[in-house]
């Protein structure tokens, strides 16, 4: 993370301030907690306090994130030649997204700080370090062609200092995919002002930082990725604007991600695949998205 941290704030959570940081680029929470602070909630818990039912709902809805997890590998392998096929998947959780490129070919491999989580991807037979990845694991690694990271940038102190340490290990002419929660985006402004609903998507300090798609281009713009892709998922917060509350509600939130589901299979079996992707990447223009994704490849 850049010193300075100055700009305006945005939001104030308990102890927390959200602010809009002109140093670093993006917003983020003072006071940033170390590493050494984060270790025991990764390491341990995170997976069995804070998302409880992952497992469970990754299993029901298995074959929705094969096609989703698929779509992704698709365009990897529209932009690389068939000679690199050797992917690192930073905070790798249970391995499924690894399972899946393994499922097509691909040399994987992980690194996940949570135990429980590490030790689901290698019943999976998907081989994955169980530590924080940094610099010492990094040497450790070798090199690849894509290194992905999907939902971890918000959990990190140091974004800057993760996506240079990613690029260490990233080949030339290679791939780094990088999604993050779109937060603060059009839809929860018009919920916040209009609906009167309260900032539900901010969780210090889980989520230290909070990206939107422009800012998220411009981080991998600085450390010299040329951004050649960028999209949104399903824009879920839709649901909210409609009348359904699914915030804090497990069960509505399935409801609305079954019909989430719902749409999306439909489209790919009509075969309009690609008719979804341009429709998600103009959400992602228009700075909707419950997540937003940035793919960066590396000079050669």
């Amino acid at each position: 993370m850049k010193a300075g941290h100055a700009g305006p704030t945005l939001d104030v959570v308990g102890d927390f301030s959200i602010v809009d940081c002109q140093d670093c680029g993006f917003a983020h929470i003072l006071p940033i907690p170390t590493t050494d602070e984060l270790v025991s909630v990764y390491e341990d818990d995170y997976y069995t306090t804070e998302k409880p039912l992952y497992l469970e709902h990754h299993n029901e809805d298995a074959d929705w994130w094969r096609r989703t997890y698929g779509e992704r590998y698709d365009r990897f392998e529209e932009l690389l030649p068939a000679s690199r096929r050797r992917i690192l998947d930073i905070g790798s959780g249970p391995g499924f997204f690894l399972l899946t490129g393994k499922e097509r070919g691909w040399d994987v491999q992980g690194v996940e700080p949570s135990k429980h989580a590490a030790d689901h991807a290698g019943s999976l037979g998907v081989p994955v370090v169980n530590e924080f990845f940094d610099e010492n694991v990094a040497l450790g690694l070798g090199t690849f062609d894509v290194v992905h990271m999907s939902e971890m940038l918000e959990h990190v102190p140091d974004p800057h200092g993760l996506i240079s340490t990613a690029l260490s290990v990233l080949k030339p002419g290679g791939l780094l995919y990088v999604m993050v929660p779109n937060e603060y985006n059009l839809f929860q402004k018009v919920l916040r002002e209009q609906c009167g609903y309260e900032p539900w998507w901010l969780s210090p300090p889980h989520h230290i930082n909070y990206f939107n798609l422009p800012s998220l281009s411009q981080l991998m713009r600085t450390h010299g990725l040329e951004v050649v892709d960028t999209e949104a998922t399903f824009p879920i917060d839709i649901f909210l604007l409609m009348g359904v509350n699914y915030v804090g509600d497990d069960e509505v939130g399935r409801r609305c991600h079954a019909m989430r589901k719902s749409f999306e299979n439909a489209m790919w079996q009509a075969d309009q695949g690609e008719t979804k992707r341009k429709l998600y990447e103009a959400f992602g223009a228009l700075g909707l998205g419950r997540l937003v994704a940035a793919l960066g490849r590396k000079s050669t």
